[in-house]
């Protein structure tokens, strides 16, 4: 008692088993694998996890008739064959998901697929859904539009989709820049011989009639 450890035996002390030692390493890693897979899963299925959240929320403040609404729907859209060459069941031409199939209608407007997007710049392209619209903006098709309306691709063309809106604000910005310009000629100040602040072009020409 009252003894430093490293003054004390070293035979007094248990000794680690390697093997052990080992072991624990190799449980270690093979557990930190299945908690990096883990988080990967998470975030592949984060958006699915948040629209089925959004969707259960939805369901809970819809009225009866709007339920029976997507409940026919359903109902309308399940076969009961399962051959490959059945025509599907899509009267309101849902596109289809991941297996070939419909996607379900709930899952269509709540990304909103049932509003469509024109783009005039992209050729009367048409985009299906909010989301797929604000991405096509930094798009090839977009940018290629862009080039050959020979206005840069940049963020104050942000939703802007008829050609006839994009040259006047192309025009409008270059005026602006240009007024924004340093013109030496106009801005850049002198001072005569009496003190008096001049631009360039006024202290050029006194000086040329001798007046400085």
């Amino acid at each position: 008692k009252g003894v430093p450890l490293d003054q004390l035996d070293p035979s007094l002390f248990a000794k680690a088993r390697a093997g052990k030692g080992r072991d624990n390493v190799q449980k270690q890693k093979e557990i930190g694998a299945l908690e990096a897979q883990i988080y990967h899963l998470t975030e592949i299925l984060g958006e699915q996890r948040q629209a089925t959240r959004e969707n259960v929320e939805r369901k809970q403040a819809r009225t009866s008739d709007e339920l029976e609404e997507e409940e026919e729907h359903e109902e309308g859209h399940e076969s009961d064959s399962d051959d490959e060459e059945t025509v599907l069941y899509n009267p309101k031409n849902l596109p289809l998901g991941w297996d070939g199939k419909p996607i379900p209608y709930w899952l269509y407007k709540l990304h909103g697929l049932n509003i469509s997007y024109n783009c005039e710049i992209c050729g009367n392209f048409t985009y299906r859904g909010p989301k797929a619209f604000q991405r096509h903006f930094a798009e090839w098709r977009h940018a290629h539009g862009m080039r050959c309306l020979g206005i840069p691709n940049t963020a104050h063309f942000a939703n802007v989709t008829l050609i006839e809106d994009a040259v006047a604000l192309w025009h409008k910005l270059k005026a602006v820049k240009a007024k924004e310009r340093w013109l030496p000629e106009q801005e850049e100040e002198y001072e005569d011989s009496l003190g008096n602040v001049v631009n360039k072009r006024t202290f050029e020409d006194l000086s040329r009639q001798g007046l400085l």
